[in-house]
């Protein structure tokens, strides 16, 4: 055997060659899949620290309504929930104005910049943001509320109001970095809270008489892609997942190219790849969103993540259910095949 030199610059290509990922998907039949999540799941849970989250205990929600407004075509109300104990959060709720019955809910985590959730519903702070917002498809939450769905839009832990206040003062655009660090010296990392907080709005949506809590969708961009995959993964209460500007290899992009310490996972990558966490989303639907032209996430090793992500979904049996959508430029939203993907699988593939 020839042993390659590890450099600096090679080290996550010759330990990602070596290291034998012990929940790799390997199964060759249904029951085969449904062990190997059955002992998965756990695991990435125990990686990302939601264990932990969960070992504080599961506070009373205690909604407060903070606002609303009549936005046209949809009203716009604005809550904190408590998430864990002594942490509350704000997020949007967008509901259509007209309703016939429970609507299918949409979490709609937003990625990197200052704005949070004010982006995903379309508020613009000045004619720059408004164009970034429109050429981007980044009103995520308003689109899914134009769709007749009922669309929670979050502020994401470490940005906008969720920020530490030292870097309220200072403008900087995230707290992440600081509060990863302090994350992981409880055994916690930042995508685990956000996946908590993810759950916790299901728990809020399933209070709510306009929801339909069966059918529930989770879609961002970039960190909100992260955050969309994540949750999927970990909770299966999330019935469809689009996640968008992420999905690829950890070898290939969190592993290769500079992100923000927010998008790492601690021992991730000595248990598995990014396709096999996105498995454990099967059989439910998955729609991977990618830019063609995205610089930090590969587009050659998006396709090959799709390959193997949809080698779990043919063994589920479904594999119509599992697509990947390309768009023709960089890193943004691309929201074409996003909501005739969700139409059809609220329609046909969630009960």
């Amino acid at each position: 055997m020839t042993t390659v030199e590890m450099t600096p610059d090679n080290y996550v290509h010759v330990l990602a060659k070596d290291v034998y990922r012990p929940f790799a998907f390997r199964a060759e039949t249904p029951e085969g899949l449904a062990a190997w999540q059955r002992a998965f799941r756990p695991h990435l849970l125990g990686l990302l620290g939601v264990d932990r989250i969960a070992a504080r205990g599961k506070p009373d929600l205690a909604p407060r309504q903070l606002g609303e407004e009549d936005m046209g075509d949809h009203i716009r109300e604005e809550w904190t929930i408590q998430s864990e104990p002594g942490f509350y959060f704000p997020f949007y709720l967008l509901r259509p104005k007209q309703q016939d019955g429970p609507r299918p809910l949409v979490l709609t985590p937003h990625g990197h910049g200052k704005a949070g959730k004010r982006t995903y519903v379309g508020i613009a702070d000045g004619e720059y943001e408004a164009q970034s917002i429109a050429e981007g498809e980044r009103d995520v939450a308003l689109q899914a509320v134009r769709e007749g769905y009922i669309a929670l839009a979050p502020d994401v832990r470490a940005f906008a109001g969720l920020r530490r206040q030292q870097e309220k003062e200072i403008d900087q655009t995230s707290s992440c970095r600081t509060l990863q660090m302090h994350a992981m010296l409880f055994g916690r990392t930042l995508i685990g809270e956000r996946v908590w907080d993810m759950g916790r709005l299901i728990d809020y949506g399933a209070t709510r008489p306009e929801v339909d809590i069966r059918k529930v969708l989770i879609t961002g961009n970039s960190g909100g892609g992260t955050v969309s995959l994540f949750a999927a993964a970990c909770d299966e209460r999330i019935t469809v997942a689009a996640p968008s500007s992420y999905f690829c290899t950890f070898e290939h992009s969190i592993g290769s190219i500079h992100h923000c310490e927010c998008n790492y996972v601690p021992g991730i990558m000595a248990a598995a790849e990014m396709y096999d966490v996105a498995g454990l989303t099967a059989p439910r639907p998955f729609l991977a969103v990618a830019g063609r032209e995205d610089p930090i996430f590969p587009y050659p090793a998006v396709q090959e993540a799709f390959t193997k992500l949809h080698r779990v979904y043919e063994v589920a049996g479904v594999p119509e259910r599992c697509r990947l959508y390309t768009g023709a430029g960089g890193h943004r939203y691309y929201k074409e095949d996003v909501w005739p993907f969700v139409r059809r699988a609220f329609a046909e593939w969630v009960p």
